[in-house]
C-alpha cells in the first residue's frame, strides 16, 4: 500500500503525520470520492515527488479515471488561479475591477460532481496560501451542502498530506 509506504518511511519527528495520516484514510466524514480526490489534489499540490507517486497509486484504486484526472485538474488550474487572485489582493484596490483573463473551462466541466471539485480547489488553495480561493470554494461547497466538518476534513487532509511531503523532502537531503 502506498500510503503506508510514506507512513514507514516518516522519521520519528513526523510520529504525528503518521497518526495523522492514517488516521485520514480511514475518515468516514467524505465519500470515497470526495476523501481519494482530496488526498491526490494534494499530493500534487506539494509539488513532492514522492509524496504524489505514493499517494496517485493508492488513490487510483478508489478513483474512476475521471476523477482522477479531476483531481489533478483542479490541482493545476488552483496552481494558477492562486497564485493570479492572491497577487490581486496583494496590489489593493486598484485591480479589483481588472478581468483576470486566464482560461479555467475546466473548472466549469471537470468530469465529476461540482462539489467533489470544488472541495479538492478548496484542499490545493489552503496548500497554496490563497486565502480568496479558499474562502470562493468553502462557500460554494457549504451552498451546495457540505458541512463544516467535511470542510474541515478535506483541510486536515491537505495539511497532514503537506507536512508529510516536508518530512520526506527534509529526509531527502539530510
Amino acid at each position: 500500500m502506498s500510503i503506508d509506504n510514506l507512513r514507514s518511511g516518516l522519521p520519528g519527528y513526523a510520529k504525528d503525520l503518521k497518526l495523522n495520516l492514517g488516521s485520514l484514510t480511514r475518515s468516514t466524514e467524505l465519500s470515497e470520492q470526495q476523501l481519494w480526490g482530496t488526498f491526490l489534489a494534494a499530493a500534487a499540490a506539494t509539488r513532492s515527488d514522492t509524496v504524489f507517486s505514493e499517494i496517485s497509486e493508492e488513490a487510483k484504486g478508489h478513483l474512476s479515471e475521471e476523477a482522477v484526472e479531476a483531481a489533478l485538474g483542479a490541482a493545476s488550474v488552483m496552481a494558477m488561479n492562486n497564485v493570479a487572485y492572491r497577487a490581486r489582493a496583494w496590489l489593493g484596490e486598484d485591480y479589483t475591477q481588472v478581468k483576470m483573463g486566464l482560461r479555467m473551462n475546466f473548472i466549469a466541466n471537470p468530469g465529476v460532481d461540482k462539489v467533489d471539485f470544488e472541495l479538492w480547489s478548496l484542499a490545493v488553495s489552503t496548500i497554496n496560501g490563497c486565502e480568496h480561493c479558499t474562502i470562493a470554494h468553502e462557500k460554494v461547497v457549504r451552498e451546495a451542502g457540505l458541512t463544516r466538518e467535511q470542510v474541515f476534513e478535506a483541510v486536515k487532509v491537505a495539511a497532514t498530506v503537506q507536512g508529510v511531503a516536508q518530512a520526506v523532502e527534509i529526509e531527502s537531503v539530510r
